[in-house]
């Protein structure tokens, strides 16, 4: 497997705290069966002010550290890049990384209040001949809120990621619900554990993998940890690649957990029962 979405150079953020906390969570990797991870610290201005020289020089020392110590996992640099104002002009300055050096890029957008322009930055990406990946929709805050959004920007081409932790309920039921729905509806491209130690957020790519291939199969959750992401390595075009395919239950899980509130909510629930159904089927005929 391929893990794309990773917190493991240490002392850059708010991911290892040291290298022997970055080289626990590369053995971690190595046992959980992943080959290569992209080291993708965040660069956000006023928290964390990384930059793509450092992230270069701090990835080659982890790497160099991991070879001493005969710990089979290549790195490639990447960073998880908050949305700000000059965005490509700073993937284009080699400020904001991409994967590897790749078309495709991670965004993170902010957490708990959804950009007014968020579109217009994703169509600059887009226009400038990258590939945005949109990470852990499923944990945004405002996903309730504007989720047509988020599908009309995968409509538009712009790639999602979600956490593995979050098809294992480790960040509450919520993000497991979105991450099942997305997942389902044909929505998601590649998994990543976004880990950040070996403990609190470990390493756990298989177990997301596993969870995904009991809701979408083998094959397509195969294509979520390794062919996508070494397609991506590869800088391999979108338009050559298989992408994903809503599921024929794809609804499932939105009637799921409707379902399960009603019997919580009584009359109440059953009118959001109605509304979801309803939302469900205008997203359907659009």
């Amino acid at each position: 497997m391929i893990d794309l979405h990773c917190h493991i150079l240490p002392g850059l953020d708010d991911g290892a705290a040291d290298l022997s906390v970055s080289l626990e969570m590369a053995r971690a990797f190595v046992a959980d069966g992943v080959l290569v991870v992209a080291c993708t610290p965040h660069i956000l201005p006023g928290l964390y002010h990384n930059s793509g020289p450092a992230i270069r020089d701090a990835t080659a020392k982890l790497q160099q550290a991991l070879d001493d110590q005969g710990i089979p996992l290549t790195l490639v640099t990447g960073a998880d890049n908050h949305v700000v104002p000059g965005f490509v002009a700073g993937l284009r300055s080699g400020h904001l990384l991409s994967l590897s050096d790749t078309r495709y890029v991670l965004v993170e957008p902010p957490h708990h209040v959804a950009p007014v322009r968020l579109d217009d930055l994703f169509f600059e990406v887009l226009a400038a001949g990258f590939v945005p990946i949109l990470t852990h929709p499923e944990r945004l805050s405002w996903i309730e809120a504007d989720y047509a959004r988020i599908a009309r920007l995968g409509a538009a081409g712009v790639w999602m990621q979600i956490t593995a932790g979050s098809l294992a309920g480790n960040f509450g039921r919520r993000a497991q619900y979105w991450a099942q729905r997305m997942l389902e509806e044909g929505a998601v491209h590649i998994l990543a554990t976004d880990a950040h130690d070996a403990e609190r957020r470990p390493p756990n790519l298989s177990e997301g993998r596993d969870l995904a291939a009991k809701r979408i199969g083998a094959d397509a959750a195969q294509h979520l940890v390794l062919t996508r992401p070494m397609a991506i390595l590869n800088n391999d075009a979108p338009a050559g690649l298989a992408l994903p395919e809503p599921d024929a239950m794809s609804s499932r899980v939105a009637h799921e957990h409707v379902a399960s509130r009603a019997k919580k909510g009584g009359s109440a629930a059953t009118g959001l029962l109605r509304g979801v159904s309803d939302r469900l089927r205008r997203f359907v005929e659009r």
